[in-house]
């Protein structure tokens, strides 16, 4: 949620980052919340006056007393009693204009960077650098869901019959490989000075409504049935969470934070023959980072932190590249967004499995997340990036050592998380 200055001193501004967003059709939200802002500081200044006015009878009207002039004393109580409900009904339309104001500033976007490229959709999304060549073997790669299930390691069947479409069974190697990626992610976040948490999987709506947009929640969150709690769909949600409503000191900036959790999505759609293994699911295990710093130093984190999850991957033999997510494609609460992609060896192509997004103080305001400063207090910028989120990063360590006679090749990283196994064998 951007600030309300920029639409009363900025108004053109706003107005052409939602036209680079291609979201026209929000343009009359900027009017309408300048017109509601400036009936809801008339309605403050014509309160403030009868505030005084009010004081000024009150004082008058002891003196009156004092000097037994009860008619004129009883007089001025009557405007007095008339001002008092004058002032309820201005605060009543306050409330109303405060509400309305709110429920529009929550779906305007944030201000993108100016070095964000422009584009309508995903598919104007900017390719930045490749880390690592990519590899294509003489022999055919099978299908993900394919290796695994020949090395005793999936079992979607019986998942559909427990759980429906979009869930799975791990199983041996192949499951104690999915911990094996997690564990070292965790360890190779502390490695870089990150403080490991667990957080809680379920949040409240105030949080959610504070960390995503309403469309992002309608289209991700699953909602606990009779409770104002909502499974989270990435730790980030409950991280940025945790600081809800506090005054941090600047002394303890910057917060960099580590965590792990389940992931709950709603993933809505077909997705095709891809989406068939364990690609697209509604319950997944992630490596998230989460940063809270000040506005000046959030560019440097931001590309600080998806750097690490490029050499991440890299430290598990994974050719990976970044893309530059386009204007279209930036949620509405991110200021600058990319992605890292993982090279896919049987598909030829790229495919992501992660994303890094500096937010500015957009959560910070929404949550009220503020830092005591030397100079005063200020909102703190959040950014979040993806380690790993698997199966999905999995799917990129299994394709890129599969060999030709189907066993998979432990990578040396993962190796001490795996017993010393170098290599999964077929069952």
């Amino acid at each position: 949620m951007i600030d309300i200055k920029l639409i009363r001193e900025k108004e053109e501004v706003v107005k052409e980052n939602i036209r680079k967003k291609f979201q026209e059709e929000k343009l009359p939200l900027v009017d309408e919340v300048k017109q509601l802002d400036e009936r809801g500081r008339r309605l403050k200044q014509e309160k403030d006056a009868l505030r005084a006015k009010r004081n000024q009878f009150s004082d008058e009207i002891g003196i009156l007393f004092k000097e037994k002039k009860i008619e004129e004393a009883e007089s001025k109580k009557k405007y007095v009693s008339e001002i008092n409900e004058k002032l309820v009904e201005i605060e009543k339309e306050e409330s109303e204009i405060a509400e309305q104001i709110q429920k529009r500033m929550l779906v305007i976007p944030n201000l993108i960077d100016a070095s964000v490229p422009i584009g309508k959709d995903d598919t104007e999304n900017v390719e930045i650098e490749r880390f690592g060549e990519p590899f294509v073997p003489d022999y055919e790669i099978p299908y993900h869901a394919d290796i695994c299930e020949a090395l005793g390691g999936l079992d979607k069947d019986s998942a559909g019959r427990t759980s429906g479409n979009g869930f799975y069974y791990l199983m041996g190697d192949i499951a104690r490989l999915h911990s094996a990626m997690l564990s070292y992610a965790r360890d190779f976040m502390i490695n870089k000075g990150f403080t490991y948490c667990i957080p809680p999987f379920m949040i409240r709506s105030d949080v959610v409504n504070g960390v995503m947009s309403f469309a992002e929640m309608d289209a991700m969150m699953y909602k606990i049935e009779n409770e104002d709690l909502y499974l989270i769909g990435t730790s980030e949600h409950s991280m940025i969470g945790k600081f809800k409503g506090q005054m941090i000191d600047e002394k303890e900036l910057p917060i960099a934070l580590t965590s792990y959790s389940p992931c709950f999505r709603k993933e809505v759609g077909a997705h095709g023959l891809e989406e068939r293994g364990l690609y697209r699911v509604h319950q997944f295990e992630k490596q998230e980072m989460i940063v809270l710093c000040k506005p000046e130093e959030a560019m440097d984190w931001y590309n600080k932190m998806w750097q690490f999850t490029v050499e991440f991957f890299r430290s598990l033999d994974v050719p990976v590249r970044t893309l530059e997510c386009c204007s279209g494609d930036l949620a509405d609460l991110k200021v600058k967004s990319c992605d890292v992609e993982a090279w896919s060896p049987r598909q030829q192509k790229y495919f992501e499995v992660g994303s890094c997004s500096t937010l500015g103080d957009a959560q910070a305001r929404r949550l009220g997340i503020r830092v005591k400063g030397e100079s005063g207090n200020y909102l703190v910028s959040t950014l979040n990036n993806t380690v790993i989120a698997s199966p999905r990063g999995m799917i990129a360590v299994i394709e890129n050592n599969v060999n030709k006679d189907g066993t998979v090749n432990v990578p040396k990283a993962l190796q001490p998380y795996m017993g010393g196994k170098e290599k999964i064998e077929l069952k």
